[in-house]
């Protein structure tokens, strides 16, 4: 696949219309690396890749893509950038941007990729235990905060489940804080059940066995907790896992979800 020249720095209107929609990479020159897949229309690859682009919503000037964009220019290179696809219909931008997203793991973005949650790379184990396992229907009456895991080895692991799912996350602390309980999800399956004793700063300070003083995010939060009551653990839980059925409680693009709070 041939990048695009970086000696080319816009589209001229009439290239700009007859692309449309399109999905894009942004692709570190010192390594090779993509570090942000993107959609956008006219422009927006060139001004994402120079730096110009405006910071996404919750996006702050700590972000691993924001970072990576300074470093690049400040070592006098260029982000390299490439177009997947383009002329892309309106109702499908969504789906390709998030089988991109899929496609390559450890990228900079805030969000996951649409329907990544849910509609995301499985092996056949994953997929059996997505469409076999029991549901979650009723509503719940509790007041929950649900939270995507989805890098996680072993389900049954309740401390490795545990660990994951409590740190590190841009959330509302009052909301949070409002919590009966916070869930573990993985691919739209409830994993684990918790609850949240207390949720800080996602700093060294804080949480010492988890955060060096060098990788401190003072943006987001985790929390202290403990596992749940069983009561609680097999209403959501059950024995390997409970599928959400409920359309408010799934996931979209945000790991974060509230319910009732």
């Amino acid at each position: 696949m041939k990048f695009l020249d970086n000696s080319i720095k816009r589209f001229p209107n009439e290239v700009a219309i007859k692309l449309g929609n399109y999905v894009y990479r942004l692709i570190d020159p010192r390594n090779g690396e993509t570090f942000y897949v993107g959609k956008g229309k006219g422009n927006r690859v060139f001004d994402h890749a120079t730096g110009l682009l405006k910071m996404e919503k919750d996006e702050d000037n700590l972000s691993i893509k924001v970072g990576r964009i300074k470093e690049i220019l400040n070592a006098n290179l260029n982000v390299i950038y490439v177009i997947h696809r383009h002329d892309i219909p309106d109702e499908a931008i969504y789906e390709v941007e998030g089988a991109l997203i899929d496609a390559f793991p450890g990228l900079s973005n805030i969000q996951g990729g649409h329907g990544s949650g849910a509609k995301g790379p499985m092996n056949v184990l994953e997929l059996m235990d997505k469409y076999a396992l029991p549901e979650i229907i009723e509503v719940p009456n509790h007041k929950l905060v649900l939270i995507n895991i989805n890098n996680l080895e072993n389900r049954g692991d309740v401390k490795e489940i545990y660990e994951q799912v409590r740190l590190a996350w841009r959330i509302s602390k009052n909301r949070a804080d409002q919590a009966d309980y916070v869930l573990a999800v993985v691919r739209g399956v409830v994993v684990g059940a918790f609850e949240a004793e207390e949720w800080l700063t996602a700093t060294h300070k804080h949480f010492p066995l988890r955060i060096s003083p060098e990788k401190e995010m003072p943006e987001r939060k985790g929390f202290h907790g403990k596992k749940a009551p069983d009561d609680i653990w097999k209403l959501y839980v059950g024995d390997r896992g409970m599928r959400i059925a409920i359309d408010d409680l799934k996931h979209i693009q945000n790991p974060v979800r509230y319910w009732q709070v």
